[in-house]
């Protein structure tokens, strides 16, 4: 049976910059979920991650931009409308906003393996299902984790997600594929000056359409994302 509205995959992360990796993660969860688009929520800002080296927000919304290219990707960085300050606050935020939307969370196993140290993260696991993507080198942290000990009792199949008739989280679903083995870190140390081929005039958020300008420093910021 098909969801009775479109279904929307969220990566949410810092995009510091956006790579190949997180343009496959997505393409490749659109047909295992039944997505009819992913959207990137570029975060303003990171508690999780250092404040050193990340590049203005309007910089990596264009990085992001230029990597969904002629993909089913919109690139939004809506936290700054809605106000919120940690991923269940914009997760609950967005539901309220788009109610003929149903989201799935896509995570990677480098993220499931901190998932308990954000803020309310069983709140996250309930206002949507989570879907997992395999990552080298993470996948036994993922499973040993505290997040993951409470979660695999929800556990789904991809396929028993796409059919399943009824909406509920939470929900688990692993997805494993070859994955793309770079990494936003790996692209800063070979490329210590990627932001600057990135400047330019604000960008308009594929979501709200309106421009993106670059946040105070004490901008909202996000507890987790690639």
């Amino acid at each position: 049976m098909r969801h009775r509205y479109p279904v929307i995959g969220l990566l949410g992360g810092s995009f510091n910059p956006a790579h190949a990796a997180h343009r496959r993660i997505s393409v490749f969860a659109m047909p295992a979920l039944g997505l009819e688009e992913v959207w990137w929520l570029v975060s303003p800002g990171n508690p999780l991650k250092p404040k050193a080296g990340m590049a203005p927000l309007s910089t990596r919304v264009r990085s992001a931009r230029v990597m969904a290219r002629r993909a089913p990707i919109r690139v939004t960085a809506i936290e700054r409308e809605l106000g919120t300050r940690y991923t269940a606050d914009t997760l609950r935020a967005l539901t309220r906003r788009f109610p003929r939307r149903r989201f799935v969370w896509l995570m990677g196993a480098d993220n499931l393996a901190q998932f308990h140290r954000w803020k309310n993260w069983r709140r996250v696991a309930q206002e949507m299902p989570i879907a997992v993507i395999a990552r080298p080198g993470y996948d036994d942290d993922a499973l040993a984790s505290p997040a993951m000990a409470w979660l695999r009792r929800y556990r789904l199949s991809a396929a028993g997600f796409r059919n399943r008739g009824k909406w509920s989280a939470p929900a688990l679903i692993e997805l494993r594929f070859d994955p793309d083995p770079r990494s936003a870190t790996d692209i800063r140390r070979a490329d210590p000056d990627w932001a600057s081929r990135f400047n330019g005039p604000p960008p308009r958020d594929g979501i709200t359409h309106s421009l993106i300008h670059d946040p105070a420093m004490n901008g909202a910021a996000r507890d987790g994302g690639a």
